[in-house]
C-alpha cells in the first residue's frame, strides 16, 4: 500500500498558533477515555484494548514523520499531534519559533510542558529554539541526553530531517539542523517502594 503525502492546497492550517489556546476540539478527561477504535478499528476491534499508540510526532505539520515511520514500524501506532497512554517514542521537529520574548511561554518545550511530555512518556532549525530545548531537557530531573553514539545505528535519526515539509526547506535553503534527542529516566526522587504504605 502507498500513499501520497498530503498536499496543502486541501487543508488550512496556521504556520504559527498559540498551543495553549483552547480551540474547538473534543478532548478527553483522561487518557484512559480516549476511544481510539474510531481512529484504529482495525488494531482496535469491539472491544479490544491491547494495543496502544506508541510513537507520538508533536508539531507533525503534514505529517511527513508519519508517512515515512509508517513502512518502518508497521506494528506500531503512530500519533501526529500538529501543536496540540504512555508513549516510547516523541518528536518535536522545527517547532514554531515564536521568536519575541513575550512569546517564549508558548514554546512547545518548555518547563510546564516537559512535565506533561514526562507524564506520558515510558522509561525507555532554529538555532536559537534549538538551545533553548537543549537546555530545558537538560535541567529537566527527568531527562537524559542520548549520546551520539547510541544513535549511530537508529533508523528514525537519518529520515528526521528529510521527511517532513520544514526538513526539505531547509535542505532546498541550505539551511543547518541541529538534533538532540533524550531519553526519559525514573524521578530519582521516588523510589520504587516509596508510595507503599505499610
Amino acid at each position: 500500500m502507498s500513499s501520497s503525502m498530503p498536499q496543502k492546497r486541501y487543508y488550512r492550517q496556521r504556520a504559527h498558533s498559540n498551543p495553549m489556546a483552547y480551540h474547538t476540539f473534543d478532548y478527553p478527561v483522561c487518557p484512559e477515555d480516549m476511544d481510539w477504535s474510531e481512529l484504529y478499528p482495525d488494531f482496535f476491534p469491539g472491544d479490544s484494548e491491547t494495543s496502544r499508540v506508541e510513537f507520538a510526532d508533536i508539531g507533525c505539520g503534514y505529517g511527513g514523520l508519519l508517512v515515512e515511520l509508517s513502512p518502518l514500524f508497521p506494528d506500531k501506532l503512530i500519533l501526529g499531534l500538529e501543536i496540540r497512554v504512555k508513549l516510547s517514542k516523541m518528536f518535536f521537529l522545527f517547532p514554531d519559533p515564536h521568536f519575541k520574548k513575550t512569546k517564549h511561554k508558548w514554546r512547545i518545550i518548555s518547563p510546564t510542558l516537559l512535565a506533561e511530555y514526562a507524564y506520558t512518556l515510558r522509561i525507555g532549525d532554529v538555532e536559537e529554539v534549538h538551545v533553548w530545548m537543549v537546555k530545558h531537557f537538560t535541567e529537566h530531573p527527568l531527562f537524559t541526553r542520548v549520546s551520539d553514539e547510541e544513535l549511530v545505528g537508529d533508523v528514525i535519526i537519518s529520515r528526521l530531517g528529510t521527511c517532513t515539509e520544514e526538513g526539505k526547506k531547509v535542505q532546498r535553503n541550505g539551511g543547518k539542523n541541529f538534533l538532540a534527542v533524550f531519553r526519559r529516566i525514573e524521578d530519582p526522587n521516588l523510589r520504587p517502594n516509596s508510595l507503599d504504605m505499610k
